[in-house]
Parts: C-alpha cells; sequence; structure tokens
C-alpha cells in the first residue's frame, strides 16, 4: 500500500505553500490503514478546505484507490 502514502503525499504537496514540511506516515490497525498527513500549521486550511471539502476530496481519491484492494484506508490530518 506503499502508493497510497505517495499518492496522499503527492495531492498535499500540490496544495501547499510549504511542500517540504508535508510528511504522511502510515500504520496498520487490523485489517485498517491509517494514514496520517502532517504539514506546517499555515497550510492546515489548504488541505482542509472550506467545510472540510478538500480532505473530503482527499479521502474520497484515496478511497476509491484503496477498494481494489480491499483493505479500509483512513486519511488523519494533523
Amino acid at each position: 500500500m506503499k502508493h497510497m502514502k505517495e499518492l496522499v503525499e503527492v495531492i498535499a504537496k500540490a496544495l501547499v505553500d510549504n511542500p517540504d514540511e508535508v510528511a504522511v506516515t502510515e500504520s496498520v490497525k487490523d485489517d485498517e490503514i491509517v494514514l496520517e498527513l502532517t504539514v506546517a500549521p499555515s497550510d492546515m486550511g489548504k488541505v482542509i478546505g472550506k467545510q472540510g471539502r478538500i480532505a473530503k476530496a482527499i479521502r474520497s481519491v484515496v478511497k476509491a484507490a484503496a477498494s481494489k484492494e480491499d483493505k479500509k484506508v483512513i486519511v488523519e490530518i494533523q
């Protein structure tokens, strides 16, 4: 599932002003994969978007990509 981590990283880096501060960590809990996206505090609004729209879109793209592999992927933004 390394490509899921890279997918989130590429999307986030395209959205933020400080791409060097984007980090994605991956952990596995039972049958779920948790991707934690960390960005600079000043970029938090850019990855969340108004009313969470961008965060929701990122999660939708990851969910669609993960559906082929029959795994549940959770994206957490910190």
